[in-house]
């Protein structure tokens, strides 16, 4: 427990050195949960005899974290099939009206398979947030087209607040939700994706994979176990 919490306690200070931000996302789990492994092992002699003599309850939740995290690594490597119809980029959050690095990458692969397969459509799908000027939509679109997509191939979805509502809102722009449609997130976010797509009556989804900036991706992928634990177990 003094290993775990002194790690997450290094990885608070990359995260934040790295971002240049202190509010960055999850940024703060990291500090408590670095907290909380060095009480609970100051409090190790002081458990009660029951719990001292079944210390494998405290493996029940690493199971679960770890399951699910097969899950989320389980739909991080797929490989769309060519001429998809149409793709759809999920949004992420814009600075004003700069592109974040999550968002350029998911942006950067949609672009790669575009320009591979020149009659497929793409709707962009993102509204406007607390600090962006712009809808992400409406971002993810210029970033397109200053990148040669040609401006009929693409259209916007600007209401979207969240992941299921990128999904919902974009079906209305597609005639045919039974046809097949690809869907463009980053790795780590591809699972809960192309689950709440099935939710939402998608019947044949393919994931098309962008890749996550390798210094947070240890934080992306605890944060999407606790979005996945919520949709998956709680939100049942």
């Amino acid at each position: 427990m003094i290993y775990l919490g002194v790690f997450c306690f290094i990885y608070y200070m990359v995260i934040q050195v790295y971002t240049k931000r202190r509010n960055s996302t999850f940024l703060l789990f990291w500090f408590i949960a670095g907290m909380v492994c060095l009480i609970l092992e100051w409090l190790r002699p002081h458990y009660p005899d029951w719990l001292q003599s079944n210390t494998w309850i405290f493996l029940i939740p690493w199971c679960v974290f770890v399951v699910i995290e097969i899950f989320i690594c389980s739909a991080m490597f797929q490989v769309p099939a060519q001429n998809l119809p149409c793709i759809i980029v999920l949004g992420a959050q814009i600075r004003g009206t700069a592109i974040t690095n999550s968002l350029e990458r998911r942006l950067t692969k949609a672009i790669e398979y575009l320009n591979e397969n020149p009659n497929t459509r793409v709707i962009v799908s993102g509204g406007q947030g607390n600090g962006e000027s712009i809808s992400e939509a409406e971002a993810m679109a210029a970033y397109l087209e200053v990148h040669g997509i040609e401006p009929e191939r693409i259209r916007q979805e600007n209401h979207s607040t969240s992941t299921e509502e990128n999904l919902q809102f974009s079906q209305k722009l597609i005639s045919d939700i039974t046809a097949p449609v690809g869907i463009v997130t980053n790795n780590f976010h591809m699972y809960r994706a192309l689950r709440t797509a099935r939710k939402l009556g998608f019947t044949q989804t393919a994931g098309i994979p962008a890749s996550s900036n390798p210094v947070l991706f240890l934080n992306y992928m605890v944060r999407e176990f606790f979005a996945c634990f919520y949709h998956l177990v709680l939100k049942r």
